[in-house]
């Protein structure tokens, strides 16, 4: 055997591909665990005072590429790796093995069909008339049948001899899809308030579509907490640059909320995240002022605010908090001490002799955009390892018939469950002549 046969061999290996699935597998977890695409501050942030599994910090986890993994080099180089693995495989395995299932094999002698699996020799007076019989039963019970004067063949469920080529080839697919949407997708997660629009841009840095937010609502429970947020959306054909929103064509008007996402032209829109973008008050005798707010980390989780100074000099300096669109809006002085609380639309607050009130908080949606290229290969990947392994439990039987003087024998294969094969046989020669079967049969 030389070198390139070797190596086609050790590739083609099923249990190298049980190997590399396994790698597979545990980079996909490792992929879950670890943050995926985020900045390099945060890896810094997270992993310099505390490593992951104590041995990798933020420097040798980003140049493992572990924060990107299912675009990185070596994850992509696994799944290439597989493909190969499985179309070797499919090649010197599963097409010689269909092409055998599809060629029609002639036995000539009893001889060669006692060796069969399943063999049975029937005494018969007229053993042609019974050959006759056999094979307008079988090709009423769904055989394929080849007969000749004095024999014939029989075949059922070559079918499932595709099943395990389907397999193959729906994994390799998805694996292109699959790599194809970790070089060429985007990702972007944008936070939106409701009458504005944010201009969405193709590969090449055009613009192709305008998303336009109508209306974001959040429904809470009785404990205030957040249950669903829905945001109703206008996705609009981007003519112009100085076009509004308002004159722009809509291609598609519809709500999305979480779970329920929304599906254009490759691009699909997620309900992912809520935030506060901005607080209408009011200053003494001043007009309503919209100010937009900004996350607070530093004082915990999703608290938004602002601080206002509260002097025509910028002096004298509040912060204004709040944790949810329906307040209330906790005022600190300078020094950190808590100066009151205000409610949306209540009564006023005085603050270093200011009155202050609140009109309104303006909730923005989070929405995450993602193209993915690969997602039809994806699915249809998914839809041909189903059909694959669905035909694959389909038994593929095969069945000989010699007649000669006084005797009928029959002998078959089956590839699986060759129990039932045993017992269907019988069924299948019973009947067909008066004469007890021959106290020599072979039957396995």
């Amino acid at each position: 055997m030389t070198p390139f046969l070797r190596l086609v061999g050790w590739i083609a290996d099923l249990r190298l591909a049980i190997a590399l699935l396994v790698l597979i597998a545990i980079a996909s977890g490792v992929g879950t665990v670890i943050p995926q695409q985020e900045s390099e501050g945060l890896y810094h942030q997270i992993y310099d005072p505390q490593p992951w599994l104590g041995v990798l910090p933020a420097d040798r986890l980003l140049w493992l590429e572990l924060d990107h993994v299912y675009s990185s080099h070596w994850f992509l180089a696994l799944l290439s790796w597989l493909a190969l693995s499985l179309l070797l495989c499919s090649w010197r395995r599963q097409w010689p093995a269909l092409r055998a299932a599809l060629r029609w094999v002639d036995y000539r002698t009893p001889r060669q069909l006692s060796k069969l699996t399943v063999a049975e020799t029937l005494s018969s007076a007229d053993a042609l008339a019974d050959l006759d019989r056999l094979d307008n039963r079988l090709r009423q019970q769904g055989w394929q049948v080849l007969r000749q004067h004095e024999r014939l063949a029989a075949r059922r469920g070559v079918l499932g001899r595709v099943g395990p080529l389907l397999v193959h080839a729906g994994l390799v697919v998805l694996m292109l899809g699959a790599a194809w949407g970790a070089l060429g997708g985007r990702r972007a997660e944008q936070f939106l308030a409701p009458g504005r629009s944010l201009e969405l841009v193709d590969s090449r840095g055009h613009s192709s579509l305008t998303l336009a937010l109508d209306q974001f609502t959040i429904t809470r429970d009785p404990a205030g907490r957040p249950e669903q947020f829905s945001s109703v959306l206008r996705l609009l054909r981007a003519n112009g640059p100085t076009e509004e929103p308002e004159q722009a064509e809509v291609l598609k008007a519809a709500t999305i909320s979480v779970n329920h996402p929304l599906r254009f032209q490759g691009i699909t829109l997620y309900q992912a995240d809520w935030s506060l973008a901005a607080i209408s008050l009011r200053l003494g005798n001043s007009p309503v002022l919209q100010l937009p707010l900004q996350s607070f980390p530093q004082l915990g989780d999703q608290i938004w605010g602002l601080v206002l100074p509260t002097r025509p000099d910028g002096s004298d300096p509040v912060l204004l908090s709040l944790t949810s669109e329906q307040g209330p809006v906790a005022v600190f002085g300078a020094d950190g001490n808590r100066l009151g609380q205000i409610a949306i639309g209540g009564d006023p607050l005085e603050v270093n002799g200011l009155p202050m009130r609140v009109t309104s908080i303006l909730p923005a949606s989070g929405i995450l955009l993602k193209r993915d290229p690969g997602v039809p290969l994806v699915y249809s990947g998914f839809g041909l390892a189903l059909l694959g392994g669905g035909l694959s439990v389909l038994a593929t039987r095969q069945l000989w018939a010699i007649a000669e003087s006084g005797r009928l024998h029959v002998g078959g294969l089956c590839n699986r469950n060759l129990a039932a094969f045993a017992r269907e046989l019988p069924e299948l020669v019973g009947g067909l002549s008066t004469a007890e079967a021959d106290p020599g049969i072979r039957e396995a």
